[in-house]
Order: C-alpha cells, then structure tokens, then sequence
C-alpha cells in the first residue's frame, strides 16, 4: 500500500492560549487518525515569534514533508500564508491554502500581485464555502477544491425545543467584523417592548468588543451573560437551556459556530453576507436577514417564539444540512486532495 504523504500543516494552534479553536486545532488531528503524520506550526502565542516559527519549521522540515497546509486568511495572517508559499515554491514543495475568512475578496483585489503569486502557485487552494469558490473561479483561478468545514456529527445531540422563548446564544470571538454589538441592541429593542429575553454570549476577546459589550450592557442595563471562552463541550451543554441562535456577522464563509448550532437543532437567524446564503435557505434550514437590521432580527425572533411547528420544521432540516458536513463524509476529499 503507498505510504501516507508528511504533512506541514500551518495556521494559528492557539486553543490553548485560551483562543477560539481554528482548523490548525482540528483538522490535523483528523488526519493524523486517518494515517498521516502531521507536523503543526505554530502554538507561539507572539504575532512575530509565531511567524518566526512557521518560517523555522518549513524550512527545517523541507526534507520530511510531501506537503505544506496553509491556513489563508484576509487580515495580517495573510502575509504569513504569502511567505510560506514563497519558500514551498523555492524549495519546490507543494501546497494547499485553506480559504478562510469573508473577507478574501477584498484581499484580491487589494493584494492582487501577491495572491496571483500566492493561489495560482498552489497545487490547489481548498474552498470550505461555495460562495469563496465562485468568487475565486469569476477571478481567474481555476485551481480550487471545494471541501466545506466538517464537525463529528455524533459529538452533537440534537434537541427539538417544544416551546421557543427569546432565549438568544451568541458564539463567537468578540470582534468587530462580527458585530457583536448588534446582539446588544437586539435585546435593548426586545426589552423595551416588555418582551422576556435573555442572551448569553460566549467566546474571548479579540480586538476589545467584549470590552466594549460588557460596559454597553452595563450602562444599558441589559439581561446579557458573557461566558468568555468555554470549550466545545462546555458550550454544547450550555447551548441546551437557550433556544435560538444569533449570528450577527458583517464578513462570514462557513462558520463552524453555525453549523454546530444547527446540528444542535437551534434555529439560526444570520445576517444574510458572505457564504451564509449558501449554508441556510430562509425559512427552511434557518432565517437570513440584512446587515445591521437589529429590528428585522427581533421580529423575526418573535415569529419564531409564535409559530412552535415553523421552528420545529427548521431545526429538523437544519440537522440534515449539516449532516452532510460530517466528517466521515468528507475526510475522502481530504484524502483525493492530498495524495492526488
């Protein structure tokens, strides 16, 4: 039988740093359990010396590897995944980015000498999201592979809610891009019309939102309860005693946040950008709704609240979408991507 192919895999491993975990977390564990030997970089906590050390590791390991993954995102982390490829390239090793981050499209066309460089030397650039390789194949790059974001369906008990209250979860890191504020003003308009709600968020600080969040709901006097970072144990358990999902986002691709939401049966409202369109269908898997429309978010919070059979109907066929998604599905593309 041909030996598994070396994998270098790059990205942020910071869960143990008390970040939110990134694929550089899960998916190389994933393929260590399917045979192959996966070296990861970089756990560094430092910006800098993290960029150091994926720079050391490939080059230190250029002649143990068959092939380096990149995880490719749009803000600073995209000049890592530019670096790296330079010197795969120079050293004539392969390699895959990861597409991550709904903000790409504007990287390529603030960056488009450096993503040209960086994507068509690719043996293929991955797609977690359908929008992210549509967008990428209308800018001229043909080497894409759609493989969505996977979860381990069985680690996700689904629960049919038989009476839905404004009881709102909110997962995510706290930063701007995501809007966590919105969530806030959800609240305040719901309270305001003396309607019961209750909306925990759960995830760290990132760019000084949670900061911001807290001190708003404070002055605001709202019922919110922030969490910070929980496991992914800990806040399936929690998802449990709430009854809708909030994914208040102004950039998103696939996030795992909502998947795992929808396996868990929760209704999800989003806002309607990015990849989101091609995860949930309104009113069948889930509810899209503008940008920064917190009102449209609250009424449709209440229609869901008034109409039990409508949001039992979409917690079922939210669970069979992201059945599809489950890992043992999708691990054959992983592998025909990677030994191809």
């Amino acid at each position: 039988m041909k030996p598994k192919k070396r994998i270098l895999y790059i990205g942020n491993k910071l869960a143990k740093h008390g970040k939110s975990p990134t694929t550089a977390d899960t998916l190389p564990l994933a393929l260590e359990r399917e045979g192959y030997s996966v070296t990861v970089a970089s756990d560094k906590l430092s910006v800098f010396q993290r960029f150091l050390d994926m720079v050391l590791v490939t080059i230190r390991n250029r002649k143990k590897i068959d092939i380096v993954i990149i995880d490719t995102y749009s803000t600073w982390n995209f000049y890592y995944s530019v670096i790296i490829a330079r010197i795969c390239r120079f050293y004539k090793l392969p390699y895959i980015p990861i597409l991550h981050g709904g903000n790409l499209p504007n990287r390529l066309k603030n960056s488009k000498i450096l993503s040209q460089k960086l994507f068509k030397g690719a043996k293929t650039n991955v797609a977690p999201s359908i929008y992210l390789m549509e967008l990428f194949d209308r800018e001229g790059f043909q080497n894409i592979t759609y493989i969505p974001n996977s979860i381990a369906i069985k680690d996700y008990p689904f629960l049919i809610r038989k009476s839905v209250k404004p009881k709102l979860l909110w997962v995510r890191s706290f930063a701007e891009i995501y809007n966590p504020l919105m969530a806030l003003e959800i609240v305040e308009i719901l309270k305001k019309r003396d309607i019961e709600v209750d909306l925990c968020m759960v995830g760290p600080e990132k760019d000084g939102a949670l900061g911001r969040c807290r001190e708003v709901a404070k002055q605001l006097g709202l019922p919110v309860t922030f969490t910070d970072l929980l496991t992914k144990e800990e806040w399936i358990s929690l998802s449990s005693q709430y009854d809708i999902f909030l994914n208040t986002t102004n950039f998103d691709n696939m996030p795992v946040s909502v998947m795992e939401a929808m396996a868990l049966g929760m209704p999800v409202i989003s806002t309607d950008v990015g990849g989101m369109p091609f995860l949930i269908e309104t009113n069948v898997n889930g509810i899209l709704q503008p940008p920064n429309d917190a009102h449209a978010f609250a009424e449709t919070i209440l229609d869901l609240c008034q109409n039990p059979f409508k949001t039992k109907a979409i917690s079922i066929n939210a669970r069979t979408t992201i059945e599809r998604f489950d890992w043992q599905q999708l691990k054959i593309s992983w592998i025909n991507t990677i030994d191809f």
